[in-house]
């Protein structure tokens, strides 16, 4: 299944549902369309039982270049605009949609993901980049501070001093270098990269997709919660996951010594 968007393509096929941002000339930067057109395919996928993990990418060279400036270009002598408002309506929505899916996003991070869309990619679950992609806190070039999550999702990552550094700074982190600092899950060669995205996403398709989006819920409530809030929490979700089929199928499956076959349910 493929839907037509004009600034996004969202691709489904065998589960595995992939919206490409796809304003290759602008080096995929968000305009308000873009916005738009992305929260109706999160809403679709978020709805559609059969898809059961999001590949997140870009098309063309970049992954994405946050804003798109001349969509709210200002002069010196302009009045100003409040970009606060860009992250009410779109990004800050945006961020919570993918860490609220209930099914896995793989960010693959084909190129440059610069300011918005260095912490669009941090949002999702697994991020997989290529040797030849990296990250760029831009915010301050233009006198800005980090947004769409980005001074939540860097210290956590990569400890406030490093944090800092990239938001001061604004220096390209090679995806090399984001690996090993533990901003990204893998970097892999340009030449592997599409096979290795495909491959986990093949693989989270196939796997117990109510268990995966308790995951998600778990270890994103951790920061946030007391240690007895926590236990709380795996109890509750862990009691859940105990009546499912795919609980079932998998303990089925180790007794028997075969694969399982998870529903998803």
């Amino acid at each position: 299944m493929t839907r037509s968007y004009r600034h996004i393509r969202l691709d489904v096929e065998a589960g595995v549902a992939t919206l490409t941002l796809n304003r290759p000339e602008r080096l995929n930067s968000f305009n308000v369309e873009m916005h738009e057109e992305v929260a109706d395919a999160l809403a679709v996928v978020r709805d559609d039982d059969a898809t059961r993990v999001l590949v997140l990418t870009g098309a063309g060279r970049g992954f994405c270049a946050g804003q798109d400036l001349s969509d709210r270009a200002v002069a010196p002598s302009d009045t100003p605009r409040d970009l606060g408002e860009s992250i009410d309506l779109y990004y800050g929505p945006l961020v919570k949609a993918l860490r609220s899916l209930p099914k896995p996003v793989i960010g693959a991070v084909n190129g440059v993901a610069a300011g918005a869309g260095a912490n669009i990619a941090l949002a999702c679950d697994v991020v997989i980049a290529a040797r030849s992609a990296s990250f760029i806190q831009a915010f301050s070039k233009i006198g800005l501070m980090p947004d769409s999550a980005g001074t939540f999702f860097l210290p956590q990552l990569v400890g406030p001093a490093r944090a800092m550094g990239l938001a001061l700074l604004a220096e390209k982190l090679p995806a090399e270098q984001a690996e090993a600092w533990g901003l990204i899950w893998r970097c892999v060669d340009d030449a592997d990269f599409a096979a290795t995205v495909e491959s986990v996403a093949r693989q989270l398709a196939s796997g117990p997709t109510l268990a995966y989006a308790r995951i998600k819920e778990a270890i994103y409530s951790a920061k946030l919660n007391t240690l007895s809030a926590q236990l709380d929490l795996e109890r509750d979700s862990q009691r859940e996951l105990g009546y499912s089929a795919d609980y079932r199928e998998g303990v089925a499956a180790f007794m028997a010594k075969r694969a399982p076959q998870f529903t998803g349910k």
